[in-house]
């Protein structure tokens, strides 16, 4: 990928690329090798203002606060938000029991569902899955997305600083090139250090952990 001279930033401005990629084509599929997560907006945009703090009483991040000023949609249909437009969370071994069936049940641990109480899936993978999940917010005040995997060892690792981040990537416009594995942001120069923040903070230090650990 060659980089553009928009390559980089955070939170709402690197939402508001998205939104303008969005806005050119509003029903084209958020991801292209895959129908199941449908458009990006449902018909017409239909936002939502107001959403200040999850049920747990933490920020709503700067980036979904953005995103829901201009669509509700997508995150809607992936269960972010009921009919009444209230943010409906799950624990992490909720969100894999439903994604992956029965072998999600290798992520229900009492540990998984206390460490990852507040979580939210998102567009992505085939065999894995991406999940936003509330805890420490890093300097953007934003939360990580991980990618959860079932192929081989069931895992969870970082993989993106935030929901801007990850949507920027989804939506193909964030201007960096991703070397291989889920965590490879760890060596980019602008989303390194938020990527090693939340590794600091939920694993230690380190990107990943197998299931079994938990």
């Amino acid at each position: 990928m060659v980089l553009g001279p928009n390559a980089g930033g955070h939170g709402e401005t690197l939402v508001q690329r998205v939104i303008e990629s969005v806005r050119a084509d509003p029903g084209r599929l958020v991801l292209g090798y895959n129908r199941w997560a449908g458009p990006w907006v449902d018909g017409e945009p239909a936002p939502l203002n107001g959403l200040e703090a999850f049920p747990s009483g933490r920020p709503v991040p700067p980036s979904v606060r953005r995103w829901l000023a201009y669509d509700r949609s997508m995150l809607r249909r992936h269960g972010w938000l009921d009919d009444a437009g209230r943010l409906t969370p799950r624990t992490l071994p909720e969100i894999a029991r439903e994604a992956f069936g029965e072998i999600g049940g290798c992520y229900d641990t009492p540990a998984l569902a206390d460490r990852f109480a507040e979580c939210f899936l998102l567009p992505g993978g085939s065999d894995s899955r991406r999940v936003l999940a509330t805890g420490t917010a890093d300097a953007e005040g934003e939360y990580p997305v991980f990618a959860l995997d079932v192929d081989d060892l069931p895992c969870i690792e970082l993989m993106y600083p935030g929901f801007d981040v990850y949507l920027a990537d989804t939506a193909e416009v964030l201007g960096v090139e991703r070397g291989p594995g889920y965590s490879s942001l760890a060596a980019d120069r602008t989303y390194g250090p938020r990527m090693r923040e939340h590794a600091r903070n939920f694993f230690g230090g380190e990107y990943s952990e197998d299931i079994a650990n938990w």
